[in-house]
Formats: structure tokens, C-alpha cells, sequence
């Protein structure tokens, strides 16, 4: 259950996984140009979990994606704001004391 004002939308989209010596990384794109804005929530149906050393794997799936009401997006944007100006507060400095 979704916050007031969201919609669920079904997309195809294509998933890229590589487990090689100079990549490990997995990928998801979603057809037709579909756009993410903050506060969606992707779910990707059968996406494969796992490729074996060495190989790459690029396979077709479909993905729901829930659509932010107004209310979240508003809600997801003030939040992420308030925990990046978190990480101003960390010091990466060394303190020494002599």
C-alpha cells in the first residue's frame, strides 16, 4: 500500500549483470525512456540473482514501478536534503592529541 496519490505503472526493461575481472556491477533500465523521480519504487519480476566469474548476462523482464504522490515526493526530497547536510557534520580529519 502505497502513500495517497501514488500509482502503479508495469514496464518492460533490460537487465545487464557482469561479474568479470574489470566489472561487477548490475544495471536496470526501463524501457520507452521511463522516468524515475524521487520517491518511486522499482520492483523488477525473475530478475536473475547471480552470474558466474567471468561472464556477462544482459536478459528481458517487466518491472513495476510505483509512482510518488505529491505528498512523498515532497516527503523523500526534504529527507534525503536533511541526510546529506548530515554528512557536513563529519570531520575527515585525523585528531591527534600529543
Amino acid at each position: 500500500m502505497g502513500w495517497p496519490g501514488s500509482r502503479t505503472v508495469t514496464v518492460p526493461c533490460t537487465i545487464e549483470i557482469e561479474h568479470t575481472p574489470e566489472s561487477l556491477h548490475a544495471h536496470v533500465t526501463l524501457d520507452a525512456g521511463f522516468d524515475i523521480a524521487p520517491g518511486d519504487e522499482v520492483q523488477v519480476h525473475d530478475a536473475p540473482t547471480e552470474v558466474p566469474y567471468g561472464e556477462r548476462l544482459t536478459v528481458r523482464r517487466t518491472a513495476t514501478v510505483t509512482r510518488a504522490g505529491a505528498l512523498e515526493r515532497a516527503w523523500t526530497k526534504l529527507i534525503a536534503h536533511l541526510e546529506l547536510t548530515e554528512l557536513y557534520e563529519v570531520s575527515f580529519s585525523e585528531r591527534r592529541t600529543l
